[in-house]
């Protein structure tokens, strides 16, 4: 894969096609000195158990990974925390209403967007939410069901650093549900 910054070809300053790489993560314009850090892009994640200690999963309706599973989250929105994020990103998904939303660890990640390798940072959160009962699967989730933590298998699971993740929290959980 090309380096990110291969991506952008003209300074987003002044337009000048003299925008050449300054570092590992920038370019700098020759022509008006703007200097443009490439960072990666918030995303949540979150992971939602029910009373019988089930994770519920959904399978993504679209690209990339499109039928795979996956997690409910998404990319955080301007001027919103991790926790407002993945919050609106279950809610958009599933129905349902996060209570309490508590930060467990964060992966770097590179989604495919439109063909566009776009870096990530994906932030896990464990979620608690109001009705574990009633959801309905939305926006990007074509499915949604709880799984039993035994019979999660992160290899079938399309992203990379959900896949990652699911293994450090079934390390994390007790030996009595795992």
């Amino acid at each position: 894969m090309k380096h990110p910054l291969a991506q952008f070809t003209y300074c987003p300053e002044c337009g000048s096609s003299h925008f050449e790489v300054h570092n590992e993560k920038s370019k700098r314009c020759a022509d008006c000195g703007f200097v443009y850090y490439f960072n990666p892009s918030s995303a949540t994640v979150a992971l939602i158990l029910n009373e019988q200690q089930q994770l519920l999963v959904c399978r993504r309706a679209k690209n990339p990974a499109k039928g795979t599973l996956d997690l409910p989250g998404g990319f955080i929105d301007m001027n919103e925390t991790g926790e407002e994020g993945v919050s609106r990103e279950v809610r958009e998904e599933t129905g349902m209403e996060v209570t309490e939303a508590k930060y467990l660890f964060s992966l770097p990640n590179i989604y495919i967007y439109s063909g566009f390798p776009v870096h990530t940072l994906d932030m896990f959160f464990r979620c608690t939410v109001k009705d574990c009962m009633h959801f309905n699967a939305m926006d990007d989730a074509a499915d949604l069901f709880f799984l039993p933590i035994d019979q999660i298998n992160p290899q079938d699971f399309g992203l990379s650093s959900v896949r990652k993740g699911l293994e450090l929290f079934i390390r994390s959980l007790p030996h009595t549900i795992s």
